[in-house]
């Protein structure tokens, strides 16, 4: 199947295939299906969420090769852990549901890729008082499209604890967690990539109109 290089592509590709598959059979039964181990649910299951799972690892990775495997583990992680998903009383969340959950699932194992790689570094003597955080208030209102052109601009654990805040929906509980760090670590990470962010928005609109 052909990778997705990008996020945009991945939620349009997504989105189709979520058509196709509300037309064939429910994502209820196919998570059914799947736990019961039928090889042709799992194999919906990939074709249907391969592209978007590769939009995500792609923006921890930005290797397509790497991205391809790390999907597969990931895939691999997700039917064997299939039976501790927990679907939610109402319906109209499952996909919501689903989803956030088998990203989770992606982001680790593209943060333990990054580990073993020795590609992932975190600075623990950052702290609040010396680098303080960003007031959010005092962002722009940043084109959603723009910023994630933007992301693979910043420096790698930034754009790590970005992803996984704002666009992944993690907590800075579970960020520190799954990075063993200091909550307060992770908040500093985050307002740093916003203020880089913000930075190259205004540089973006300078290269444009030459304003800010």
């Amino acid at each position: 199947m052909q990778m997705v290089p990008d996020f945009e592509a991945g939620v349009c590709q997504f989105r189709y295939m979520l058509k196709v598959l509300k037309k064939s059979t429910g994502l209820a039964e196919l998570i059914a299906a799947a736990k019961d181990q039928k090889e042709s649910a799992k194999e919906a299951l990939y074709k249907f969420y391969y592209g978007y799972l590769m939009a995500v690892i792609m923006r921890y990775t930005r290797n397509s090769n790497d991205s391809e495997e790390l999907v597969n583990d990931s895939f691999i992680r997700i039917f064997q852990n299939l039976s501790k998903f927990c679907p939610p009383t109402q319906s109209a969340d499952l996909e919501k549901a689903f989803m956030g959950w088998i990203v989770k699932i992606s982001c680790r194992i593209a943060i333990d890729f990054l580990r073993k790689g020795k590609l992932l570094t975190v600075d623990e003597e950052l702290y609040d008082d010396v680098h303080p955080l960003i007031n959010p208030d005092v962002m722009p209102h940043l084109n959603a499209q723009d910023i994630l052109k933007m992301i693979n601009n910043l420096p790698e654990t930034q754009r790590l604890i970005f992803n996984m805040y704002e666009i992944e929906g993690f907590s800075h509980e579970e960020i520190s967690r799954t990075l063993n760090v200091q909550e307060n670590i992770s908040r500093v990470y985050l307002g740093r990539a916003k203020q880089k962010l913000r930075l190259l928005y205004q540089k973006s609109t300078v290269d444009s109109d030459g304003t800010y």
